[in-house]
């Protein structure tokens, strides 16, 4: 039975895309309708290479994590490793993943947050301490004040362990699927790396038509 690949992405970043996405093609077909002389060559031109950008870093982005290998799908390229190729998961101000040659890449579509590690480290250090304490009264029960409610929430987060980043669980995700693969038959191989032409071809595109145009205006 084939197991389907887990697949993580950024929601903030897909959002964003799509917001500046909405704002390229508004400006850009107002300003080839609205736009006299060589405005409408110069707007195409911009959206020829702008959008391709603004979707590359946005909306591309992707990690597939299937039972035998990780398919990273960045910006401009695409990267299938086996899990037998993979050396370590690494997580500092970017998650990258490190095969066994040393080489390292970058994980786009799980970026991470400072503010929601430091969020997470202050819910933790006050799960350890017993819960939140103010005024005598206990925030569980809706704030109503009774006693020990707030306690044994506090209790039970700790109990679980200390409390992650949404993104920095990602990372335990696939580094336990990598454990657990990594000496299977199947998850051997070579790692590959291909090229997203299709996004750089529309970038190269239109910065040359763009430039063109800039130098003969």
């Amino acid at each position: 039975m084939t197991t389907k690949d887990r697949i993580y992405r950024s929601p903030a970043a897909i959002a964003g895309g799509l917001l500046l996405l909405a704002i390229a093609v508004w400006l850009g077909i107002d300003a080839l309708v609205q736009g006299t002389g060589r405005t409408p060559w110069l707007a195409l031109a911009a959206m020829i290479l702008v959008i391709p950008l603004v979707v590359a870093f946005t909306l591309r982005p992707a990690v597939f994590a299937g039972e035998d290998r990780m398919r990273v799908r960045n910006p401009f390229r695409v990267i299938v490793l086996p899990w037998g190729q993979v050396a370590a998961f690494r997580s500092s101000y970017s998650n990258e993943v490190v095969t066994a040659s040393g080489t390292k890449y970058q994980l786009w579509s799980i970026p991470v947050s400072l503010r929601a590690r430091k969020k997470a480290a202050r819910r933790t250090a006050r799960a350890e301490a017993g819960g939140p304490r103010g005024g005598g009264r206990s925030r569980g029960m809706g704030g109503l004040g009774f006693p020990g409610a707030g306690s044994t929430a506090a209790a039970a987060d700790a109990a679980d362990g200390p409390l992650r980043a949404e993104t920095d669980k990602v990372m335990d995700e696939l580094r336990e699927l990598w454990e657990s693969r990594e000496k299977a038959e199947s998850a051997q191989g070579e790692v590959s790396v291909r090229w997203a032409y299709e996004v750089l071809a529309p970038v190269a595109a239109g910065a040359v038509l763009l430039a063109i145009l800039i130098a003969t205006g």
